[in-house]
């Protein structure tokens, strides 16, 4: 069978849920025994998502392979059993880097190097690269923005050539557009909808399935008139309704006939597995709760929902896998320097500190990494969370009061957290930390060991600074376990407290690795430390 594409626009509004409307068609497919691999495509001119602040972009995704991704592709692992690389983000400034260097070494003969042929001829290669080397059925692609942005029309182009040299039965376009009910008049309105689609037909590119964003059903006359305007059948006008919970998505899709009608469109044949493990695991335990505890996200860019988008759902994972519904407390550090930690953390279940870079809020993620440590409540520290972890423990039970990273102060007498000699050489911020998967060695009889249940782990990093091994034996003299270590370089991965209910600390980031049916091991464990802990407060 030739593999089959579906090229997913939005229009009318960003922030539609395009990326989570891709990956729960990537679930409703696997259900369909397909392999399915997704792709992104980001019109920024950034060559990836690893310089971009995250009040602006959300958090940085990273890959296997060490790239620094945008977050949808987070969306995507999460909803489906594809692993994915750097080739699954393709962004404008990735394309105009591959061609201003060919260019430079003369592989274009001469010929005057423009957006067409040369920009649209690239953005098709990348995509038919990035599934080139394995096989799947099916590949769902992406564009980010809206129709209209000035910036994504390279990309909006080269997928109208990529389905014309593709053919009919092998790639199909699904527009996800607004369709709003205005409140004055109590009535949803097309005409968003019929503009948009009119915009991607005014490039070329008619829609096969529409997408419609709503927060009420649509009637059987709404979909009939958003079909004759827009040129699809009505057949082919899905409702993307409103949901409490946004892992029952795959569910709305199945029940609205969108893999059926995906199906028919692609000419495929293929089997029906259901999605029962899906609502038995995963949407059942999110929608109907037996427990609770509340966690607080101790972190500096708490403002914006997606800065810590792994993190979030990574905790909620932890809650399906206990029957547990997890209130997230955000926390602003600043705050915490502002008002004290016990106006703000008392009476939560657990405290989790999340990676970050700067020295902004860093003194009030130390005091509630202390209220946690003093006060027997479970913590769990990520990246940056570990490093201030090993900085307050240094402070406030080592005496070494000046203890602190190289990072924020190159003066202290006590660097426990420095950079490494490889790291110093390097000028570039863009893709130059330890990035990616690397294995981590686990002790027997630790916390880490128990939820993992085997000594050899891999988990995915982001960092540039590492705990400063001449400390160890002091940490560890003192009643701290390094639990964790990365062989090669003898590098600590894991900490924890020994006479502590839950105290642990990763230099990874274990959230990129959570998946709503099967929560991180970590995180599982972390949440149930904290539910017990809630529940003795609240008993």
């Amino acid at each position: 069978m030739p593999k089959k594409y579906i090229f997913v626009t939005g229009g009318v509004v960003s922030s539609l849920g395009k990326g989570i409307a891709s990956a729960s068609i990537g679930r409703i497919l696997e259900s369909r025994g397909l392999k399915v691999n997704l792709i992104k495509c980001d019109p920024y001119i950034n060559v990836d998502a690893g310089t971009m602040n995250p009040f602006q972009h959300g958090e940085v995704y990273v890959t296997d392979d060490g790239a620094e991704t945008d977050l949808d592709l987070g969306h995507y692992e999460r909803f489906t059993s594809v692993t994915l690389t750097s080739s699954n983000n393709i962004t404008t400034g990735k394309i105009y880097h591959s061609v201003i260097t060919k260019e430079r070494r003369g592989d274009y003969l001469g010929s005057t190097v423009q957006v067409i042929p040369h920009i649209t001829d690239e953005i098709k290669s990348f995509i038919k690269m990035a599934s080139s080397h394995k096989k799947f059925d099916i590949v769902i692609v992406e564009i980010g923005g809206t129709v209209g942005d000035i910036e994504g029309l390279p990309f909006l182009e080269a997928i109208r050539q990529l389905k014309i040299d593709l053919g009919r039965k092998n790639a199909i376009n699904i527009h996800m557009s607004l369709v709003p009910f205005i409140k004055a008049a109590s009535e949803l309105k097309t005409k968003p909808t019929q503009h948009s689609v009119g915009k991607l037909r005014e490039i070329g590119i008619q829609p096969d399935i529409i997408l419609c964003r709503t927060e009420l059903p649509l009637s059987k006359k709404i979909r009939e008139k958003i079909g004759l305007f827009c040129n699809v059948g009505p057949q082919a006008v899905v409702q993307a309704i409103d949901v409490k919970e946004i892992y029952e998505i795959p569910l709305i899709f199945r029940q609205e006939g969108l893999d059926n009608i995906i199906a028919d469109k692609l000419y495929l044949r293929c089997k029906d597995k259901g999605l029962d493990d899906w609502q038995r695991k995963v949407v059942e335990p999110a929608l109907y709760p037996k427990k609770e505890t509340v966690i607080a996200v101790v972190g500096k860019y708490i403002e914006l929902q997606d800065a810590y988008k792994s993190i979030y759902e990574a905790l909620r994972h932890g809650g399906f896998s206990n029957s547990a519904r997890i209130v997230i407390k955000r926390v602003d550090s600043e705050d915490i320097e502002k008002k004290g930690v016990e106006e703000l953390l008392s009476g939560v279940g657990g405290v989790l500190v999340p990676g970050g870079f700067g020295t902004r809020g860093i003194e009030g993620k130390i005091s509630a990494i202390r209220f946690a440590r003093v006060n027997g409540i479970p913590f769990f520290g990520i990246c940056l969370g570990m490093q201030l972890a090993a900085i307050e423990f240094s402070r406030n039970v080592l005496g070494l009061r000046d203890a602190h990273s190289t990072e924020f102060t190159r003066k202290t007498k006590n660097p426990v957290i420095f950079l490494l000699p490889s790291q110093r050489a390097k000028k570039n911020l863009g893709a130059t930390m330890r990035l990616g998967l690397y294995p981590c060695r686990l002790k027997k009889e630790t916390k880490a060991h128990a939820a993992y249940g085997r000594e050899l782990i891999h988990e995915r990093h982001r960092h540039r600074y590492e705990f400063n091994n001449k400390y160890k034996k002091l940490f560890g003299n003192s009643g701290v376990l390094f639990s964790g270590i990365y062989p090669k370089r003898n590098l600590v991965e894991i900490m924890e407290l020994r006479n502590h209910p839950w105290f642990l600390a990763s230099q990874f980031h274990p959230e990129f690795k959570s998946r709503p049916d099967r929560a991180h091991p970590l995180f599982r464990e972390f949440i149930k430390a904290s539910i017990a802990k809630y529940e003795s407060k609240t008993a």
